[in-house]
């Protein structure tokens, strides 16, 4: 259901070393394992930000992904309690879990452990932005684009938030996928009415 009065302006949709941006392949790396897929991405579209190198795979897919939905789409017009995120995955962090886990018998990784909640990848994207609104992380089989619309149409509508980072963030091993979406309440960049079917139809592209 749209609410009639917020559009997603922006998306960001990266899997199987491609990157879509609005509908239009932007970038691609033909055979690269992951974590040398999300550094190219780095290097591309984001400079230098140190602290970056330090993040576990899930975050660094985030957090790349967010980079590049905002290319071009200037937030400084929004108050930081103005911009939330609402994030979802299936795996939540058990990537990361497991190779915590697997220090444990030795030296526990307290690098490692940071990143063992799913929710950190939004404390990633909100710290390099500066974003301080409402935020959550849901973890689903599948993208539940009903769940996420309806959410942050909720936020919208009362006020709570004027502009939304939403969408799909999932990696376990070598399977990954993001799928973001930037929504706002006054229409630019794409002005695609916010609702389920268009947040499907961008994430299959």
């Amino acid at each position: 259901m749209n609410n009639g009065n917020a559009y997603i302006t922006s998306s960001c949709i990266i899997r199987r070393q491609t990157v879509v941006k609005n509908g239009a392949t932007v970038f691609t790396a033909e055979n690269a394992a992951l974590p040398e897929f999300l550094r190219s991405l780095y290097d591309r579209y984001s400079g230098q930000y140190q602290k970056f190198h330090k993040m576990d795979l899930l975050s660094k897919l985030g957090w790349a992904a967010t980079e590049i939905l905002l290319q071009d789409m200037p937030m400084d017009g929004y108050r930081p309690e103005e911009t939330g995120v609402i994030l979802a995955n299936k795996s939540s962090s058990l990537d990361t879990d497991e190779r915590y886990y697997e220090t444990v018998s030795d030296i526990a990784s307290p690098a490692l452990f940071v990143y063992t909640l799913p929710n950190i990848v939004i404390g990633e994207i909100s710290i390099r932005h500066g974003f301080k609104g409402e935020n959550a992380f849901f973890v689903s089989d599948t993208f539940d684009a009903g769940l996420i619309s309806g959410y942050v149409t909720q936020l919208l509508n009362t006020g709570a938030i004027n502009a939304c980072i939403c969408g799909w963030v999932e990696q376990y091993h070598e399977q990954y996928e993001a799928a973001l979406f930037l929504v706002e309440k006054e229409a630019r960049g794409m002005a695609l009415p916010f609702d389920e079917k268009n947040m499907r139809q961008q994430k299959e592209v």
